[in-house]
């Protein structure tokens, strides 16, 4: 809080240090929580994680929702290998008290998404949610990041996986994927990006509570990390920056977002079925 405080003085290079101390900060916080976790929770992990990963690369990084306990795993699990994971937030939560002046002081980026009515009534605010990401995006110009996004929009259960798009691909696991946050991400960031990293996240004893984690209630916690060039993405005719603009363009990138999906509800049932062996 203090930094960022000392970070509002508007002058970029100090600014461009306060950001790099507030990091730093955040990094040495989430070690003392995975110490804390150590010693009081026993909770054990199982993580298969490529070992190519960079503090000074670019990071898109996916995984599937279950849990408020899902940032924590993340955190966890990334801290020192990739930079900060930061979260893309509704403009109006720089609002929250005190959350609202962290997050700013940690750059994490923070949207204007308009509805399809307002831009109904107002056309022409259509293309200036993209714009805002951009700018907030420019501060990453010079400075890795690792930018976190939760593709299913909300946190898994049976209920909210009623859809018929997730009947339709046969997810019993994962609720439909969004293609959106991801548009976003890239269109703004795909020349800076390095990696796409897909993270699926497995409980064997249940999805549990933030409380129950912090209880040591939670035993076990398997966490499976795949990587993917972004070039790969952006150059074979999966994504183009006329996302927003072109039907057919849009469709085939939710396409891949689904298969990508159904794979990784696929691992889960794969996950499910050793650990019940077990």
């Amino acid at each position: 809080m203090a930094f960022s405080l000392l970070k509002l003085l508007p002058i970029a290079r100090w600014q461009r240090w306060m950001s790099i101390i507030v990091d730093s900060c955040a990094t040495n916080w989430i070690s003392v929580n995975k110490l804390n976790q150590n010693v009081f929770s026993r909770t054990k992990f199982v993580v298969n994680i490529p070992s190519n990963f960079s503090l000074d690369a670019w990071y898109l990084v996916i995984a599937n929702h279950q849990s408020w306990v899902d940032i924590l795993v993340l955190q966890r699990v990334f801290n020192h290998r990739i930079p900060f994971l930061k979260f893309f937030l509704k403009k109006n939560l720089i609002f929250v008290p005190f959350l609202g002046l962290a997050w700013w002081g940690l750059d994490f980026p923070f949207m204007q998404r308009y509805s399809k009515a307002t831009l109904a009534k107002h056309p022409e605010l259509r293309g200036k949610d993209l714009e805002t990401t951009k700018k907030a995006c420019e501060k990453y110009e010079s400075k890795p990041v690792s930018i976190m996004n939760f593709v299913e929009g909300t946190r898994f259960s049976p209920q909210k996986n009623a859809s018929k798009i997730a009947q339709n691909l046969q997810l019993t696991h994962t609720l439909a994927p969004k293609s959106g946050g991801i548009a976003f991400v890239l269109n703004a960031m795909g020349d800076r990006l390095t990696q796409l990293v897909d993270v699926t996240i497995y409980y064997p004893k249940g999805i549990p509570s933030y409380w129950d984690f912090i209880s040591g209630k939670v035993k076990q916690i398997v966490v499976d990390v795949k990587t993917t060039d972004i070039n790969e993405i952006m150059n074979k005719d999966i994504y183009h920056n006329d996302y927003f603009t072109d039907e057919a363009q849009k469709r085939k990138f939710q396409q891949y977002l689904n298969q990508l999906w159904q794979q990784k509800n696929q691992k889960l049932i794969e996950l499910e079925q050793e650990y019940t062996q077990r």
